[in-house]
C-alpha cells in the first residue's frame, strides 16, 4: 500500500519499498524482454534441441515385440451337472474344487521367479544386461517385460522391450510358452485341482487295495468256502464302510475352506454321525471280528475295492472336465520381430528439449530484469 496521504511542506519523503514490488512485470515488458533477447531465445533453444536430438540418435533404439493370447477358460456349469449325478462321494469334488482361476493368476505365473529364472537362463540376460548377479538380470527384465489383462475381452498381452527385435520377439513367445509348461505341472483350474486330489486318493486307495488282496490270498481264501448270505453281508459291510470314508473325506476338503459352525459342514458332521452309527450297529450285530480269519480280510479286500472303485470314476470324471476346459492356451497373435523402434521418439525428444529450454531462457530472464531493477531501486534510494 503507497502512502498517499499529505505531507507538510518542505518535507521531502523517502521512497516507498513497496512501489516496484506493486508495479510488478507487465506483458509489455515481458515483449520487449523477448525483442531485446531474440536472438538468445531463438538460437539457444534450437541449438539445445539440435544437441538432444544428435544424443537421441547416438542412444541405442529400443524395439517392443507384442503377443496376445487367451487363458484357458473354465466352465464350472458342466462341473456341477456331473456332480449331481455322482455316488457316495457326491460334493467331494466340490469341497475339494477350490476357487475359480481369474486371468491375473497367469499373469502371476509368467512374473514367478521360476519363469523369470528361464527367460535369463535361454537368452543368456546376465550378458546382455552387463549384471553380475542373477536377481538384478531379473529386476532389470522385469522392467523390460509388460504383462496386461484386457479388462473388456479377457484377453492377455505380453511386451518386452530389447535392443535386438528379433529376440524381442523370441521372448515375448516364448513367456507364452513358458505358461503353457507351468500350467501342464501344476493344479490352476478347479477341474486340474479336483484331477489332482482324486489322483493322490486313487494311488493310496490302490496300495491298500493291494495289500488286503494279498493278505486275503494267504489266508487260503476259496472262492467256494463263502456261502451266498455272509458273501452279501459283507459286500454290504464294505459299502457301508465306503460311505464313512467317504463322508470323512469330504469333510476333511471342506474344512479346509470353510467354517467348522457353517451350514454345510453342520449338515455334513451330522451326515457322518449318522453312518458311523448304522456301521456300528451292522459290526455289532454281524460281530465282524468273528468267525474265520479270512471272512474278516475278505470284508476288508471288498471295501478297498469299493473305494477304489468310487475313487477311480471321480478321476476319470475330473479328467474329462479338464479335458473340456479348453486347458490349450490359445494364441492370438504371434509375436513378430518388430520393424520400427519403439524409443527413443527423436523428433518427440527434439521437440520437448527446444521448449523447455525456451521456457527456462525466459524465465531466467525474466528474474534476471526483475533483480535488476530492484538494484536500481535500492540504490535509488
Amino acid at each position: 500500500m503507497r502512502n498517499d496521504l499529505p505531507h507538510p511542506p518542505g518535507i521531502e519523503t523517502a521512497p516507498s519499498v513497496y512501489d516496484d514490488a506493486d508495479e510488478g512485470i507487465d506483458l509489455f515488458e515481458v515483449l520487449a524482454l523477448v525483442r531485446q533477447h531474440a536472438k538468445l531465445l531463438t538460437l539457444g533453444p534450437l541449438a539445445a534441441g539440435l544437441v538432444a536430438l544428435g544424443i537421441a540418435f547416438v542412444i541405442p533404439p529400443t524395439f517392443t515385440a507384442t503377443t496376445t493370447f487367451l487363458p484357458p477358460q473354465q466352465h464350472q456349469g458342466g462341473v456341477a451337472s456331473v456332480l449331481s449325478q455322482l455316488g457316495p462321494l457326491a460334493g467331494l469334488a466340490g469341497a475339494a474344487a477350490g476357487v475359480r482361476t481369474p486371468a491375473d493368476q497367469y499373469v502371476a505365473l509368467m512374473h514367478s521367479v521360476t519363469v523369470s529364472d528361464r527367460i535369463v537362463d535361454q537368452f543368456k540376460l546376465m550378458q546382455e544386461y552387463d549384471e553380475e548377479f542373477r536377481v538384478e538380470a531379473r529386476k532389470e527384465l522385469a522392467k523390460n517385460v509388460r504383462i496386461t489383462v484386457g479388462k473388456k475381452d479377457g484377453l492377455i498381452t505380453v511386451e518386452v522391450d530389447d535392443k535386438s527385435p528379433q529376440r524381442a520377439a523370441e521372448m515375448a513367445n516364448q513367456y507364452v510358452s513358458e505358461l503353457r509348461r507351468m500350467t501342464s505341472t501344476i493344479a490352476v483350474s478347479e477341474a486340474q485341482q479336483r484331477r489332482v486330489f482324486f489322483e493322490h486318493q486313487l494311488q493310496e486307495t490302490k496300495g491298500r487295495l493291494t495289500a488286503a488282496q494279498e493278505a486275503l490270498r494267504a489266508s487260503g481264501f476259496d472262492a467256494g468256502a463263502i456261502k451266498a448270505e455272509p458273501k452279501a453281508a459283507a459286500e454290504g459291510y464294505a459299502r457301508l464302510r465306503a460311505e464313512v470314508t467317504a463322508a470323512e473325506v469330504r469333510l476333511q476338503a471342506m474344512r479346509g475352506s470353510l467354517a467348522d459352525d457353517t451350514p454345510e459342514v453342520r449338515q455334513q458332521q451330522a451326515m457322518l454321525t449318522a453312518l458311523r452309527g448304522q456301521l456300528a450297529r451292522l459290526e455289532q450285530s454281524s460281530d465282524v471280528n468273528a468267525g474265520p480269519d479270512y471272512v474278516g480280510k475278505y470284508r476288508e479286500f471288498k471295501y478297498q475295492e469299493t473305494l477304489f472303485d468310487l475313487f477311480a470314476r471321480q478321476y476319470e470324471l475330473a479328467r474329462v472336465d479338464e479335458s473340456r476346459e479348453g486347458a490349450l492356451i490359445q494364441v492370438v497373435d504371434v509375436a513378430q520381430p518388430p520393424e520400427r523402434k519403439s524409443r527413443p521418439k527423436r523428433g518427440l525428444v527434439a521437440v520437448v528439449t527446444t521448449l523447455a529450454t525456451a521456457v527456462v531462457l525466459l524465465a531466467g530472464l525474466l528474474m534476471r530484469d526483475s533483480w535488476r531493477r530492484g538494484r536500481q531501486a535500492r540504490e535509488s534510494r
